[in-house]
C-alpha cells in the first residue's frame, strides 16, 4: 500500500452489535500509516457483508440503498482528500476527517512558518541591532531550506513537530548534492536555520530542540595572506595602467589598516582624527558588527592616503567587483601565486604586519574589530604556531 495515498475501507464492528445481531459499519481510513476510524452510522447483518468488494448483499434489507450511502461517503472523503493536498501542506489522517465533517482542521505550524515569522521579526531590527548584510544571510538560509522542503517532501512547508535529526543531514546532502556548496557554507546556513528552531522551543511550539545531537563538520581554515616579502614585491612593483595604480594604492592601504571593504568605501575625512599619542587614527564603526574600529595610521598607510587627498570620501569610489577583477590582474601581472582578494589584505594586516611583529591576539582582535577573540583565535591561531616555529628556528640557529 502506497502510504502517501488514502486508503478507505468499510470493516464490521464486532464490539458494536445489537441485539438483533446487526453490527456497526464502520469506515477506516489510513493515512501516513495512521488509522482514523468513525461509525457510518448504519447497521447490518455481517453475514450480508462482502468485504473484498466492500459491499452489501442480498437479503439484507435495503442493500442497494446503503451501499450507495457508503459510495457517497467515499466520494466525499476523496474530496477532503484532494482539497487538502491542493494546499499543498501537511496534513495528517484526522484532518481528512475533520474536512470530511466540515470542521476546520488542526493547523499544524510549519518549519518554513516559524523561520519566515522570525525573518519578519529580524527584519524590523536592520540598522538597531543588525545590519541588512545580516537579514540577507538569514533570508538566503531560508530561501534554501523551502527548495530543499520541496525537493525532498514535495510539499511548500514541513511540520515544525516532525522535524528530527535525520532531517539536518538530508538538509546537509542536499547542498553538497544539489546546490554544490562547500562545508563552511553549509555550517553557517544551518547555524542559521537552526535559529528559529531554537526560539520555537523557547515559545513552546516544540517540546525539545530536535538537532540538539547536532555536529557541525568541522572544515579546514586556510587563511591566505601576503609574506612580508611578497608584499614588499607589490610594494615597488610599477603599474603603467591608473586603474591598477589606483587599485593597489587601495590594497596596500588596507595591508596597514585592516580595513574591509564597505569601511574602506565609506571612509571619509571625519574619520580621521588625531588620537592622544599625538597620531592620526581611524575611528570608524564596522557595519558586520557594529563595533567601533580605532586604527593607527602606519606611515606606509598616511603616505598613500595623503597622495589622494580628497574633501569627503578620502578614495573614489570602485565596486568591490571590480576591485576584485582588477586585483586578479595585478595578481598575474606581480607573477605572485596567491588568490588576491580585497579580504586577502585584511589577513595581511593580521598576520604579516601585527602578528608577525608580535603584536599580542587581543590587540589584533581589537584593530579587526572581531566580535570576540576566540573569532580572532580561531582564524589566526595558526599564523601564530608559523612565527613560533620561525622564532625556534631561528633560535635553533644562534643555539649552534
Amino acid at each position: 500500500m502506497n502510504t502517501n495515498k488514502l486508503n478507505i475501507r468499510f470493516v464490521i464492528s464486532s464490539s458494536r452489535i445489537r441485539k438483533d445481531k446487526r453490527a456497526s459499519l464502520m469506515c477506516r481510513l489510513t493515512y501516513l500509516k495512521k488509522r482514523k476510524q468513525f461509525a457510518t452510522g448504519k447497521f447490518i447483518n455481517p453475514d450480508h457483508w462482502n468485504s473484498k468488494q466492500q459491499l452489501v448483499k442480498p437479503p439484507e434489507p435495503d442493500a442497494e440503498l446503503i451501499n450507495t450511502q457508503l459510495s457517497l461517503i467515499k466520494t466525499k472523503l476523496s474530496q477532503a482528500f484532494l482539497m487538502l493536498q491542493v494546499k499543498e501542506e501537511s496534513f495528517t489522517v484526522e484532518d481528512i476527517y475533520l474536512q470530511y465533517k466540515g470542521e476546520k482542521a488542526q493547523k499544524e505550524q510549519g518549519t518554513l512558518e516559524a523561520f519566515k515569522r522570525y525573518l519578519e521579526s529580524l527584519k524590523k531590527l536592520i540598522g538597531i541591532d543588525i545590519q541588512r548584510a545580516t537579514w540577507i544571510k538569514f533570508d538566503y538560509a531560508y530561501k534554501h531550506v523551502k527548495a530543499f522542503i520541496k525537493h525532498k517532501f514535495k510539499r511548500n512547508d514541513y511540520p515544525l513537530n516532525k522535524l528530527k535529526l535525520q532531517f539536518l543531514a538530508d538538509f546537509e546532502y542536499y547542498l553538497k548534492t544539489e546546490k554544490g556548496l562547500g562545508q563552511a557554507t553549509i555550517n553557517k546556513m544551518i547555524q542559521r536555520f537552526r535559529k528559529p528552531i531554537r526560539i520555537a522551543v523557547a515559545e513552546g511550539n516544540l517540546d525539545k530542540d530536535p538537532f540538539m545531537l547536532y555536529k557541525a563538520k568541522r572544515t579546514k581554515n586556510s587563511i591566505v595572506f601576503l609574506s612580508p616579502e611578497e608584499l614588499n614585491k607589490l610594494e615597488n612593483h610599477e603599474f603603467s595602467q591608473p586603474r591598477l595604480k589606483f587599485v593597489k594604492d587601495l590594497f596596500i592601504f588596507c595591508c596597514y589598516t585592516g580595513l574591509p571593504y564597505n569601511e574602506l568605501m565609506r571612509l571619509e575625512s571625519k574619520h580621521i582624527i588625531k588620537g592622544f599619542d599625538g597620531n592620526l587614527w581611524i575611528k570608524i564603526y564596522r557595519m558586520k558588527t557594529s563595533k567601533p574600529l580605532s586604527i593607527p595610521l602606519l606611515p606606509k598607510a598616511l603616505e598613500i592616503m595623503e597622495r589622494y587627498n580628497q574633501e569627503g570620501f578620502v578614495f573614489p569610489r570602485i565596486t568591490n567587483q571590480k576591485y576584485n577583477s582588477y586585483l586578479k590582474e595585478i595578481g598575474a601581472i606581480t607573477g605572485i601565486d596567491k588568490k588576491f582578494t580585497t579580504h586577502m589584505a585584511r589577513r595581511t594586516f593580521a598576520s604579516t604586519i601585527l602578528l608577525y611583529n608580535n603584536v599580542p591576539m587581543e590587540i589584533v582582535s581589537e584593530l579587526l574589530g572581531h566580535s570576540s577573540i576566540k573569532v580572532t583565535q580561531d582564524s589566526y591561531g595558526k599564523v601564530v604556531e608559523k612565527r613560533i616555529s620561525m622564532e625556534m628556528e631561528n633560535l635553533n640557529k644562534d643555539l649552534k
